[in-house]
């Protein structure tokens, strides 16, 4: 961690299911979740108190296969099913390292997770368990980045991460061109006025009326989620 104390009590992690792939094409490269797990680790040691939301695009996608001509609900669906598997991995990580771990999901799937349920996760995170929040919202339609802010606020968390693989919110995409502007503080409503893809407008509208801080950061950077979650200035601050 930091020199400086924890500054948060209570923080949501967005993790895209990509960001477990690694260099892999698909899936998740074990030595990329272990990294993973031991940053929260750590975090978690130093008595922060850690949800996590995981999204499902290392193993499926609803979206772009209902655009190839799938159900787009059965699609949601089934990419719900892929946080489930990626939630359930992150678990076994941090439990190997010490760190109780608990999935919770937005659907039924009572053999290896509990359902999701406020109180009960609020009571987890307040017992130092390290919550697991999968299957999205649990409706189609719904990303998991809207996921990420309706339980943030839900839990009543002080701080929402957003692990990407860019150092913060740029005016332009930094990949395409070399000139964009990376701030270090930017408000919900030029987020939404100049559609700079942070997340998606429902999220984004959600953490705006909720007075819900956001912090975009760089997950392949070494320790940034360490010093994200205790609350260093890394990436881009998203506020009010």
């Amino acid at each position: 961690m930091s020199d400086s104390p924890v500054q948060y009590r209570r923080v949501l992690l967005k993790l895209s299911g990509e960001a477990l792939m690694g260099e892999l094409d698909y899936g998740i490269e074990p030595r990329v979740i272990q990294r993973i797990a031991a940053e929260i680790a750590t975090a978690r040691k130093a008595g922060l108190e850690i949800a996590i939301v995981i999204g499902g695009g290392n193993i499926f996608r609803g979206a772009g296969l209902a655009r190839a001509g799938m159900d787009r609900v059965t699609g949601d669906y089934m990419g719900m099913l892929a946080t489930v598997m990626n939630a359930l991995a992150i678990q076994d990580a941090l439990e190997s390292l010490d760190v109780f771990a608990r999935v919770m999901s937005a659907l039924q799937i009572h053999d290896v997770c509990e359902d999701y349920i406020r109180r009960r996760a609020v009571r987890h995170l307040e017992k130092g368990r390290v919550v697991i929040l999968a299957a999205g919202t649990g409706n189609p339609f719904f990303t998991t980045d809207t996921a990420a802010s309706l339980r943030a606020i839900e839990i009543g968390a002080d701080m929402l991460l957003k692990a990407t693989k860019v150092d913060g919110v740029y005016d332009s995409d930094p990949v395409k061109n070399p000139d964009a502007k990376r701030f270090d503080v930017v408000s919900y409503d030029q987020v939404i006025a100049d559609k700079l893809n942070v997340m998606d407008a429902t999220a984004i509208v959600m953490c705006r009326d909720n007075n819900l801080p956001l912090r975009v950061f760089d997950l392949t950077r070494s320790n940034a989620l360490v010093h994200a979650m205790a609350g260093d200035e890394v990436g881009t601050l998203v506020s009010a």
